[in-house]
């Protein structure tokens, strides 16, 4: 199982200082969308630049005009990029092809998808790398949850990360279920110290590999 660290604040600064402090735990490093639409496709630069060795995932949330957009952060060193699934399959398939032309990868983020195992079905043929699952804060039942994410999960071979608040509390909930990685958002960056709170993270995921 990886990690993925999603960076989703707007201060540069902080973000670049909590990626030193983490980034040897981290498989991934999520720069998230507000970070983007603050700072452009210059942050990415930062980061790779910063973050050689370190998979740089762009959470660009593409919708359209995907070729270009995909050229814009694929030439600014991100490693992956997210895809919209609830936009049309040709701009699906557009930008997995051009990523993948430029040796780069597509994360499918399944947010606003109206099918979601369905557009999981359909994802490998589309070219997607791997596929984004969120848990709605606003569930209120563990059963819509379940439901929900076996008809991804059953739907296709292709790696699943989940992100779903994960903390302390519930975060063997998700160990449990056979993600491929867990995202770890505000958990790290709200922390007083998000190298230990990493660690933490890492070490559990190490005892289940």
């Amino acid at each position: 199982m990886k990690l993925q660290l999603a960076l989703d604040i707007t201060d540069l600064d902080k973000a670049l200082k909590i990626a030193d402090e983490v980034e040897k735990f981290a498989d991934i490093i999520e720069i998230g969308t507000v970070l983007i639409y603050k700072h452009g496709d210059d942050v990415i630069k930062k980061f790779k630049e910063r973050f050689p060795q370190k998979t740089i995932l762009a959470d660009a949330k593409i919708a359209d005009s995907s070729k270009d957009a995909v050229e814009i952060f694929a030439n600014a060193g991100a490693d992956w990029i997210t895809v919209l699934g609830g936009t049309n399959k040709n701009t699906i398939h557009n930008a997995c092809s051009v990523a993948h032309e430029l040796g780069k990868k597509i994360m499918l983020d399944l947010i606003d998808a109206h099918s979601p195992g369905q557009l999981a079905l359909e994802a490998k043929s589309l070219g997607v790398d791997a596929i984004l699952f969120h848990r709605s804060t606003t569930e209120d039942s563990q059963n819509i949850f379940a439901e929900q994410w076996e008809m991804v999960k059953g739907n296709t071979q292709i790696p699943i990360f989940i992100t779903a608040n994960i903390n302390k509390d519930n975060v063997a909930e998700f160990l449990s279920i056979g993600a491929s990685g867990i995202v770890l958002g505000k958990v790290i960056t709200n922390a007083a110290n998000p190298e230990e709170e990493m660690a933490y993270f890492s070490n559990i995921i190490g005892k289940k590999e």
